[in-house]
């Protein structure tokens, strides 16, 4: 019954926490090899292929933590959220994530990223991505960490 879901509740929170902080553990392994780009470099596609793997981690960080989101809230509140909105707000109020503000622009850039911007517009992307968005990552896996001591 009810013990038994609350148990197949916390393996699969498990599992999407440890997904979570592989996502993240490979995003901070890109930012800490990523060097800030230069919008007035012209790079060639080697030099960009880094570039490229720090959105695509970043992009898959976000999905995975959202997914982790779904799953804890489930957890810990035994209902689900209708919206995004309303799961970003909860966890916001949770402290699991610093802003809901913020979180929207996240699951946005994965769309700002797959248009092609120019060189500047990429700069601004990545700076997001190096900065304030990278950082709120990082906060959700010390959360996490701290969350199973």
């Amino acid at each position: 019954g009810k013990a038994r879901a609350m148990t197949d509740l916390s393996v699969l929170l498990e599992q999407a926490e440890s997904r979570a902080l592989a996502a993240i553990g490979l995003v901070e392994a890109s930012l800490a090899t990523v060097a800030p780009f230069d919008p007035a470099r012209t790079y060639s596609p080697k030099e960009r292929e880094p570039y490229d793997a720090l959105c695509d981690r970043f992009v898959r960080g976000v999905e995975v933590c959202l997914r982790y989101f779904r799953t804890y809230e489930r957890f810990a509140e035994g209902m689900a959220s209708e919206t995004l909105r309303d799961l970003l707000l909860r966890m916001e109020k949770l402290g699991r994530v610093s802003s809901l503000d913020l979180w929207i622009e996240m699951r946005d850039i994965r769309n700002r990223i797959v248009h092609d911007y120019l060189p500047e517009q990429i700069a601004e992307l990545y700076g997001l991505i190096m900065g304030r968005m990278g950082s709120e990552l990082v906060r959700v896996k010390q959360g996490i960490i701290e969350g199973r001591a």
